[in-house]
Formats: structure tokens, sequence, C-alpha cells
């Protein structure tokens, strides 16, 4: 970003976690920043924005999704939550749309609730005025996130308000696909499955990061769940939407996880057989109560379980892949790609999550087949797969 700042711009402004986390560090380590921002001096953002630029004009890209900034004395500085321009910076066809901010769950092993304090919602009116301003921006795909999404609302309005909030972002005309990511197991109720199941907007796509299954590490971990929530929450939600894909995260090697621990594990991922699935090696993260428990995993037990999951998942995903096979899917195409002299479409299904799950490789026979097809929704049939992947022809 320096570098880009070289050829681009004028000044780097570094915000965020990490600056809360280690200003006086970075002050000294990364001297090719203009300005860094804690998260408690949000509120004075174009205050120190203007005293930066010093009230000179600042050419910054002339993009549509860039802000503009000139003269900076003259805009009235914005409340926390305010926005002047939203800034795009994943493309033309998707956006996040945060909704809350911090967390209240403090598992033992995260430093966020330490960093940013408690979950803190954002006014229902204030996160639909963004998403409509997304909309009007082209954007066709808004992806709801927060550190725990199933907790909106609830210091604002006594209960979570993420089904209702759900439903009145669906409303609005141009956006094609909602989803939401990081829902917490406890959150999920029967009316955000019910919402889930029952509006053709919202993609039939759960991302539950559970973790652990062992109820004895899930409780070392200070999760608000158990091995047996856990297993009800998947059922009803498959149950309840046949053809919906769940995600999950897992954590090997926490402190004192025995070896039938993880074969307990295992063997739940192996029944369960998730949609997709992430594994990380547990991370000793400063300054949290898990650093400091006992029976540490070594590093290469940690890495060797982990292996051992993804490879089982692996097993899981090409049978998922298999069975999709002669199916038509809808699909978002965001780009092409020549592969083996081929020109392919690349795309996503409401299925995928973007950067984190799959594409749709679609083979176009011509140069001229296919054209004028990026940033549409288009159905294909699937005719192959690979391990994460799917490859299919235009219907």
């Amino acid at each position: 970003m320096a570098e880009y700042k070289n050829k681009n711009c004028k000044y780097l402004v570094v915000m965020g976690c990490l600056v809360q986390r280690y200003y006086s560090d970075l002050l000294k380590e990364l001297p090719e920043v203009d300005l860094f921002i804690k998260l408690d001096e949000y509120k004075n953002f174009w205050q120190k924005i203007n005293d930066l630029v010093e009230n000179k004009k600042v050419e910054i890209s002339k993009h549509k999704n860039n802000i503009k900034i000139s003269e900076v004395k003259k805009l009235p500085l914005p409340k926390m939550n305010d926005f002047f321009e939203r800034v795009i910076t994943t493309g033309d066809n998707y956006a996040y749309l945060k909704i809350g901010e911090g967390c209240s769950n403090k598992c033992t092993y995260c430093a966020i609730p330490y960093i940013r304090g408690p979950f803190v919602s954002r006014p229902m009116e204030e996160i639909l005025e963004e998403a409509q301003i997304l909309a009007e921006q082209g954007i066709k795909e808004i992806i709801i996130i927060a550190q725990d999404t199933t907790k909106y609302g609830v210091d604002l309005y006594g209960k979570s308000k993420l089904a209702e909030l759900l439903q009145k972002l669906s409303k609005i005309e141009k956006i094609k696909w909602i989803r939401f990511l990081y829902s917490y197991p406890e959150g999920i109720t029967d009316e955000l499955i019910e919402t889930v199941a029952n509006n053709p907007k919202i993609c039939k796509y759960f991302d539950i990061p559970i973790q652990h299954i062992s109820n004895t590490i899930l409780k070392k971990m200070n999760r608000q769940t158990s091995k047996e929530n856990i297993e009800k929450i998947i059922k009803k939600i498959r149950d309840k939407i046949p053809y919906v894909t769940i995600r999950t995260s897992l954590i090997v090697g926490f402190p004192g996880e025995s070896e039938n621990q993880f074969k307990e594990l295992y063997k739940f991922v192996e029944d369960t057989k998730f949609d997709k699935l992430g594994v990380f090696e547990y991370s000793r993260e400063e300054g949290t109560p898990a650093a400091k428990l006992p029976e540490q995993i070594h590093h290469s037990t940690k890495r060797a379980r982990r292996n051992k999951i993804m490879k089982l998942q692996q097993e899981v995903s090409n049978k998922l892949m298999k069975s999709k096979v002669g199916k038509i899917e809808e699909v978002l195409i965001e780009d092409e790609v020549y592969k083996n002299n081929k020109r392919y479409l690349i795309g996503r299904t409401s299925h995928d999550a973007p950067d984190i799950d799959g594409i749709v490789y679609i083979n176009v026979k011509s140069d001229m087949d296919g054209n004028n097809l990026i940033n549409t929704f288009i159905k294909c049939t699937i005719t192959d797969y690979l391990n994460y992947d799917l490859i299919g022809k235009l219907t």
C-alpha cells in the first residue's frame, strides 16, 4: 500500500484493530504511514483527515466508488457510524455491510472484545439507508457481517432483530442476493430459519462457526453452546431448508485437547458432512485467558490434526460436488479466464460466498459466445467438478 501511495495518491491512512492495540509500535515501525486512527477515534475521523490535508485539495481516483475529498473543512463532522460516500473495494457485484461493532461473547481464545469492546448494533434505519445507497451503485449482493450477526439488535431493541433486518433488506428492489455470515449456533432462532427458508432473496446459506464439538473444550473456550445444541440446530436447518449450504470453522489443538476429544471432533465432521469447512490451528493470542492455560499443544500435533480433518473434508466435498453434476444453477458471472486454450466465464452460485468458497467455471465455445454476461445472472448446467469448484455450460 505504501508503494501504491507513491504512484496513485497522496496519503496513507491506517485504522482498525492493529492500530488500537499496537499504536506506539506502529508509529516507530511504519514511518511511511501518514496517519493512524484508533478505534476510539472514529468519531473524529473527518477532523483528523482535515488536519492531515490542512485544507489542501486532495486528488483521489475519480472512479465512481472512491471518495472524492476537496476542501474538507467544509464537510460536516459525521457521527461515528455515518459515512460521506461509501467506498467499494470488492468490485462491481457485492459489498460487505457491517451491522454491528465489537463482541460480547468473550471466547477465551479471542482478543476482539478487549480491543473493540462489547457488541454495539447500528440502528436499523442507518443500515437500510446504506444498503439502498449500495443498491443504487449497482451492488447485487449484500453480505451482512459482524462479529456475531445473531446478536444484532439485542443492545438496541432488547432482542435479536437479524431476521427482521433481513426481511427489510429484501424489499430493496435492486438487491438480488442477501447473505449473512458468522451466525453463532446459540443465536439461530426458529424465526431466523423460517426467514431464510421463505425469502427468495436470502441465500440458503448458514455460516456457523462452531469451533469444536467436545463439551469439555467448548466450556474451556467459553462458548455459549453445547454439542447437543449444535447438532439440534444443524438438523433443524437441514429439515427446514433441504437445499441449504452450511459452512463452519473449527479450531484444533486448543490447550488440553486430548486425542479422544480430537477423535470426537473428527467423527462429528465425518457424520455431519458440512458443505464448507475451514480448520484453524489454535493460535496463542496475547492477553487472552486461553494463552495462560496449561497443556499447550505442540505445533506439529496441531498441524497433523488440521491436516487430518482437511483430508476428510476433501473427501466429503468431492462427494457433494459430484452430486451437483447435471443440476441447473443460477450463477453470478464476475470474470473470465483462459485455461488450456479454452475460455471460461467465472461466477458464483448463491451457495458460495466470495473469496472463501468455490467458483463455477463455465465453458464457452468461442470468443463471441457468452459476451456481455459479466456482472449478470445466468443459468448453467453443471457438467463436472473439481475438489471445491464446479464446471458448467450455458443453459
